[in-house]
């Protein structure tokens, strides 16, 4: 009776092993099948441990740029909305620094339009002298430079 429950058993994990052939009846092909079965799954299980060990050195790395990426959002986010502050306060002029306004006195006005020979105007709308915004923001960057000066204009006695 213990022997038929061992070769019952054997039969059995010979039709474990290989599920599409008929079970062998050798005890010792069995057991080496069983053997070569096993070390095949202690490396694929090896395997499986490194490649999960690299994805979650991935998955660190990842969260460490994910947190960079998103400290230089915030940072641009900051620069952005300072720069609009300062396009804002530099566009709009302060009660100190408003520009001076030019009116053409009437009595003048025909004389210019005849020199020109337009019709004068009835109502003359005083001419500001300087736009209201700082122009140098439109300038180009070479423009602005002016560490080759002292080379291209020399000083005037």
């Amino acid at each position: 009776m213990r022997r038929d429950r061992l070769n019952e058993r054997f039969l059995e994990l010979s039709s474990i092993l290989d599920p599409g052939k008929l079970p062998k009846s050798d005890k010792a092909g069995i057991l080496s099948d069983a053997a070569r079965v096993l070390a095949q799954l202690k490396s694929e299980a090896e395997q499986l441990k490194e490649a999960n060990k690299k994805l979650q050195e991935t998955i660190k790395q990842l969260k460490v740029e994910k947190n960079e990426l998103r400290d230089d959002k915030l940072g641009l986010k900051l620069e952005k909305e300072k720069l609009e502050l300062q396009v804002k306060t530099t566009g709009t002029p302060t009660a100190g620094l408003m520009p001076p306004t030019i009116a053409v006195h009437p009595a003048s006005g025909p004389a210019i339009y005849k020199a020109h020979g337009e019709a004068p105007a009835k109502e003359v709308a005083p001419l500001n002298a300087f736009p209201c915004l700082a122009m140098w923001q439109w300038l180009p960057p070479a423009f602005l430079d002016t560490t080759h000066d002292p080379k291209l204009w020399p000083p005037h006695a």
